[in-house]
This record gives structure tokens, sequence and C-alpha cells, in this order.
């Protein structure tokens, strides 16, 4: 039977350097059933690190959680790396971080990068800088995603900075991607340019209340990468059924997150608790 599920895909946590401290496991999984999600991806910038803790956290809530990346290209595109089970996007952390420039991070420049555990308890710190350029290509990473059995999205593409056509122009011919994900308020004349592809939206929520701001709605069988791929090419009944901009829940400030960037405060510091 297939059932529709409303979706967010891209999703950072406190490892992100420019999150907010309140993008932890827990509150990220209410936050997602508050807001009425099916399913979230944990997308943070070049790691995997802290996507367990959040699928941990989602067990027995009925939230699916895919482990995920946002991964930059040499080109200075950021692409959304989606795995079907957390093995595969381990073996692809070990792709990334390889091929990533072994360089410090300046908390006081970019924010601390915390682990943590599903109860939200700081394990650590990650002291290799993830807000930078890999060596590897766009076209090398949708090959090698794929390998590994997962699927590539080109992330807000609208945007100038990081943004597929923002940075090259255009989609190259050939880029064998399921889909492309706009931010929040893309122009209409972007969409338009856009026609004929499987076009999603997300959040790239670095705070909270940005969280399920932006989302898609597919129908598919389970809240699943294969069915997520199934539905955004249209094959076997599965398809995508909208995407939609939804406002932030009442009480709590909104930010440029809703945009699809972030105006998080560097963080200079971890607490035992992130929040």
């Amino acid at each position: 039977m297939l059932t529709v599920f409303s979706g967010d895909l891209h999703v950072h946590t406190v490892l992100s350097p420019c999150a907010e401290y309140d993008m932890a496991p827990s509150l990220i999984v209410a936050r997602a059933r508050e807001s009425g999600l099916d399913l979230v991806a944990i997308t943070d910038h070049n790691s995997v690190e802290n996507a367990r803790a959040v699928m941990e956290a989602a067990r027995g809530t009925g939230l699916a959680v895919i482990p995920g990346m946002e991964v930059e290209t040499v080109e200075e595109v950021h692409v959304l790396a989606l795995f079907g089970s957390l093995t595969q996007a381990l073996r692809w952390q070990d792709v990334v971080y390889a091929r990533l420039p072994d360089l410090p991070n300046d908390e006081r420049h970019f924010g601390v990068q915390a682990l943590v555990g599903p109860d939200d308890g700081v394990r650590g710190v990650l002291d290799r800088r993830l807000a930078t350029a890999t060596s590897l290509s766009l076209d090398e990473v949708v090959v090698r995603v794929s390998a590994l059995g997962g699927i590539s999205i080109p992330s807000h593409v609208d945007r100038p900075a990081y943004g597929l056509l923002g940075v090259l122009g255009f989609i190259p011919a050939g880029l064998d991607v399921p889909a492309v994900e706009v931010s929040p308020r893309c122009p209409e004349s972007v969409l338009a340019s856009l026609e004929g592809r499987c076009v999603l939206r997300g959040s790239d929520a670095h705070r909270l209340d940005a969280l399920g701001t932006a989302r898609s709605r597919f129908l598919m069988a389970a809240p699943t990468v294969p069915e997520l791929a199934l539905a955004c090419r249209g094959l076997e009944g599965r398809q995508v059924r909208d995407t939609r901009v939804c406002c932030p829940v009442q009480g709590q400030p909104s930010g440029r997150n809703a945009d699809g960037g972030s105006d998080a405060k560097p963080r200079s510091g971890t607490d035992q608790r992130v929040h």
C-alpha cells in the first residue's frame, strides 16, 4: 500500500558549526513530530557523526530518520547524500574524510562542532574543520554515492553561494540525480527553469524553529531511501505529491534558515548538554 509521507530532507545538528545548540537529537525529534513530519534526513556538513544519535533518539516515536550528509564539492557546490543505512553513510564518511583538507576548526570563527548522544549529552568536539570544500568533484560525488547505495540531491540550487545554479549557472548534462532541492523562497523564474525536473524543498534547518518550515510530500510504500529514489523518478506508482513552505511554530522566532541560510552566532564552548 502506498502512503503519503511528509519529509524534511535537509536538517543539521549541533555538529554543523553554523548550527545552534538547540539542534540536539531529542529536540529535533520532538520538533519534527510536533510539526507533522514523518521523516527527516540528518545532513551535517561533510560528516555523519551525529546521525546515529538522532536515529536512536527517534526510536519508537514513529519518526523515520535517514542518515546523510551535506557534502561540499571541489566546485563549492553543496549536495545532499542520503543513505538507506548508517553503515552506508559511514562508508561515505570515510570517502569524504579522505578528501577533506586536514585543517583545524577555528571555533572563534566557525563555531564548535559538537558530538552528541541520543540523550543530547555532549560526547566530545570534532576538531577537524568541516566548513570547507572537499576535493571531490560534483560528478564524483554522484557516482560514488550511488555506488554505495545512496542518492545525491544538489541542495538549494537557486542560492548564489553553494547552489548548483548559483555557482555553475546550469545543471550539467548527464548529471544523474533523481531530484534537486530549492530554498524555501526560490524565485518563480528559477522554478520555471527547472520544469521537467523533480524539485524538492527542505528547510536547511540550522535552528530548531526552522525545522519543517519547508518540506516535500512523497507517495511511497515506506519512508526509505530506495522509495525516495522511486518517488523522485516517478516510478512504480511512487511520486512527489507536492512541496510546501510552512510557518514557524507560533511563539518561536523565525530566522534566515526559513530561506535556507543560517544566522546562527559562532559557539565558543560546550555545556554538558547542548540545551
